[in-house]
């Protein structure tokens, strides 16, 4: 058994899996996930897990080039900034841009437009 760092297998997956340049999305419980894309659905009841703990865990394991948010986040779009330094888009450019994730990770989140896009970058 694995004993620290991510444990659900899905997500640890994801992470280990992924090259330069390419798109994870964490998610609230209401954004839509495209046809095609992948879904780890963490979601077990509204709420939970919360957006920013899972964020954290994300952050924690994979290597981030940059990141994006809608600009309609508010006090969330504040908090993931406190993280991350991200690029403002408009929600709907936001949900465009979920077409070419590799996987949208969903959360309980129910705080609108608590979203963030994740591009992974190289550790050399």
């Amino acid at each position: 058994m694995k004993k620290s760092g991510i444990l659900h297998p899905d997500l640890a997956r994801l992470i280990a899996s992924l090259g330069h340049g390419d798109l994870v999305v964490v998610a609230d419980a209401g954004l839509p996930v495209p046809p095609g894309v992948a879904c780890i659905d963490l979601a077990v009841t509204l709420g939970l897990p919360p957006f920013l703990p899972v964020l954290d865990a994300v952050l924690a394991e994979m290597e981030v080039e940059r990141s994006f948010r809608a600009n309609e986040a508010g006090e969330i779009g504040a908090r993931i900034d406190d993280r991350l330094t991200t690029e403002k888009i408009s929600h709907e450019d936001f949900k465009s841009r979920c077409v070419t994730a590799r996987a949208i990770v969903r959360t309980g989140e129910a705080t609108p437009f608590a979203n963030v896009g994740l591009v992974a970058g190289v550790v050399f």
